[in-house]
């Protein structure tokens, strides 16, 4: 009956298509790709599958956990070269990174998740013939797993995490997902905490393993891979010099005065902040808190965590209202330099691990508004300390951070304020904040190879 209803529902909402996918909102975008990759993986699959040779699907919902799975993906090609990889996701947002990850040959092929009936999951199971399935994080689909449990395909889930507060956990969402998690072979999970409580879903104790988040890989591979010559890293060089000095190839080390708590003397140099992921919420707190600082108040590198028109132009205005001098980082770059400014808007994605190098304190977005905090995992993985709002629930990463002096919860503005005045009157504890960030970074690495190793039993 439940199966029923879930599959009623999805084709009452492909029916709504047509409708559904007008404008340019997540939902439309994420449609309307569907659309446009209809048969695309079912075509790959007809041409290029080699049968005598094993294949991995991986599925990821979003970017993030697109990033989790090109970690593993990466690992799997460096010891298994011979197998073939495909990945899917459900966001529009991760449409991008599935692109970039066909053209580096990181994967053979990528596209949009298929409608999850039944009738179209299994057709793509019997056209891809995967050796395993492995979703990540938390995406488990009805569909697909009633589909490969029929076909007799092993499915895993990867980087799997779960945390305390998750609706998930929550009736009636526990009891209708029982049989779908149950039907898991494999939970990789990211910590033993996270790996318990898949039990409660109906995971046998016996099928849960640790090995670890293997974003910090990916977020490791990505700072090391930064393209310093980019001519939108060059545009920006000026911007960055005052401030963060080691951040332009052949700069010195910052330099950090001390000023009065009041904001007067000698004219110091805060830090300056990059804010990545950000949503409206934890703009308005990050700027009302800087703004607080007066004249002293630091230079902004400011990244929506989806940079559209509909949030650029309304964030535009607030800086406008805040008195700020500010260009899109597409201006910057167009006219070669960000000379007179205080505030860039970033207006693209796919840069953010390399923007994170830029200026000394990273501001990471969620945790002001209902859909949690983001990756804080990037900015330590080059040494910032991270700044982030109260609703950090669903990051592990963040709750160690935290613990490790590597990040700081900042409740409102008046405690972002008052935590960039500690940093500026003491510049080695910011340096000291940053060692514990990296230091964390680097206790946790090899999660990517031990998870591609967990997956060599199917391949």
């Amino acid at each position: 009956m439940l199966h029923f209803g879930y599959e009623s529902a999805l084709r009452l909402v492909r029916l709504a298509t047509p409708v559904l996918s007008r404008g340019e909102g997540k939902l439309a975008r994420g449609l309307r790709g569907r659309d446009d990759q209809r048969g695309h993986l079912e075509g790959w699959a007809r041409e290029h599958r080699d049968p005598g040779l094993p294949l991995v699907w991986f599925h990821a919902p979003s970017v993030g956990e697109g990033l989790q799975a090109l970690a593993v993906a990466r690992a799997i090609r460096r010891s298994r070269p011979e197998v073939q990889l495909a990945f899917t996701h459900f966001s529009p947002s991760a449409r991008g990174l599935a692109e970039s990850m066909v053209e580096a040959g990181d994967v053979d092929v990528a596209g949009y998740m298929p409608w999850d009936l039944v009738s179209e999951t299994g057709r793509l199971l019997d056209t891809l013939s995967p050796s395993v399935v492995a979703f990540t994080k938390t995406e488990v689909w009805p569909g697909i797993v009633r589909a490969a449990r029929r076909r007799g395909i092993p499915m895993v889930l990867v980087a799997a995490t779960l945390p305390e507060n998750a609706g998930r956990l929550r009736f009636p969402a526990r009891r209708i997902l029982r049989g779908t998690f149950g039907s898991l072979v494999r939970v990789l999970a990211i910590s033993p905490e996270d790996g318990a409580r898949f039990q409660f879903l109906g995971v046998r104790p016996d099928r849960v393993r640790v090995t670890g988040d293997p974003g910090v890989d990916s977020a490791v591979e990505r700072a090391d891979q930064a393209r310093e010559d980019a001519p939108w890293a060059r545009a920006l060089a000026d911007f960055v010099a005052e401030v963060a000095p080691e951040a332009v190839p052949g700069g010195a080390p910052p330099a950090l005065a001390p000023e009065s708590e009041e904001g007067g003397g000698g004219a110091p140099i805060l830090p300056g902040v990059v804010a990545g992921s950000t949503w409206g919420p934890d703009e308005e707190v990050l700027l009302e808190g800087m703004e607080r600082l007066g004249s002293l108040r630091p230079r902004l590198l400011v990244a929506p965590h989806e940079p559209d028109e509909a949030h650029l132009r309304p964030l535009e205005a607030r800086l406008d209202r805040g008195g700020w001098c500010h260009a899109r980082l597409g201006e910057v770059e167009a006219r070669g330099s960000a000379t007179g400014l205080d505030a860039v808007v970033v207006d693209r994605v796919g840069i953010l691990a390399h923007l994170y190098r830029f200026l000394p304190v990273a501001f990471v977005g969620g945790g002001f508004h209902g859909q949690g905090l983001h990756s804080v995992v990037e900015p330590a993985a080059v040494g910032r300390p991270v700044l982030h709002g109260p609703r950090f629930a669903n990051s592990l990463a963040a709750a160690e951070l935290g613990e490790g002096g590597g990040a700081r919860v900042v409740a409102d503005a008046d405690a972002l304020a008052r935590a960039l005045r500690h940093w500026g009157r003491d510049p080695a504890s910011l340096e000291a904040a940053g060692r514990a960030a990296r230091s964390w970074v680097d206790r946790h690495r090899g999660a990517a190879s031990r998870t591609a190793e967990a997956l060599e039993g199917w391949l």
